[in-house]
């Protein structure tokens, strides 16, 4: 059976030691593991013994990693597990990791859903339906992604919406009153927002046109479409144009009226 020889610190890695097994290097392991085998000079191992030790050093190496991966911001038990993965670390070794962090309150995906929701909902102003399909991507259980949603109430939700909306305006111009609310409404929902959430904010956004802007909308959209359609009064350009227009969400008694001034 052989046994230990020499056990020498790395020079790159003081928290490392090189393991000599009848005076030929044999591997390599983490303090805490040679602390953990009581591993000394003199000490006999036989194969079983080994790759328990490999073993155990392999967890350790891998909570390293974990520790590490977990230092820049919270993770979900999938995430650590997927990068743990990529890392190369076995799969028996990560079980043991993950339960390990577990214990230590490293990682608690409820905490992790709750605290996941918040940040999103107040930097990103993503909507429920976003957020629950990004935590089920993470790994967490559907009852846990539910359980952190119920704090964002419905109203928070249509605050939240309102001010999607209003930003929105700022951006869109010339636009009818109509076409105004389908950009809001699918706006919204590719936020997450369902749909009585949306009716709800529309209630308190004002995106209706007064009629000057409604009219000012209509011409510029107007013109473009005489332009594309090489408009000559002719009634099928006419037509073109007035199809348009509608559309574009205008009403037919002012796409009319806009036409006739135009002749």
């Amino acid at each position: 059976m052989p046994y230990i020889t020499k056990i020498s610190a790395q020079k790159n890695n003081e928290e490392r030691v090189n393991i000599f097994l009848d005076e030929k290097y044999a591997f390599s392991v983490d303090l805490d593991v040679l602390v953990k085998f009581d591993l000394r000079k003199g000490k006999e191992l036989d194969e079983l013994d080994i790759i328990e030790i490999q073993y155990g050093d392999d967890v350790k190496k891998g909570f390293k990693k974990a520790l590490d991966y977990l230092s820049y911001r919270m993770r979900s038990t999938k995430e650590v597990k997927d990068h743990l993965k990529k890392k190369g670390v076995a799969d028996a070794a990560i079980t043991e990791i993950l339960h390990m962090l577990k214990g230590y309150k490293y990682l608690d995906d409820r905490e992790f859903a709750a605290a996941y929701v918040s940040t999103h909902r107040k930097t990103s102003g993503k909507g429920p339906d976003v957020l629950f399909r990004e935590l089920k991507l993470k790994g967490i259980d559907d009852e846990l992604i539910q359980e952190a949603l119920s704090s964002f109430s419905f109203s928070d939700q249509v605050g939240a919406a309102v001010k999607h909306a209003e930003k929105l305006l700022k951006k869109e111009k010339k636009l009818s009153s109509k076409e105004t609310k389908q950009a809001i409404e699918q706006h919204l929902v590719r936020k997450g927002f369902s749909f009585d959430v949306i009716s709800a904010a529309l209630q308190e956004t004002d995106y209706e046109n007064d009629g000057s802007a409604e009219r000012e909308a209509l011409e510029k959209h107007g013109e473009k479409a005489m332009k594309r359609y090489g408009y000559d009064g002719s009634y099928e350009t006419k037509m073109k144009v007035k199809q348009y227009l509608f559309r574009k969400g205008f009403s037919i008694d002012m796409i009319d009226q806009f036409l006739d001034e135009k002749g």
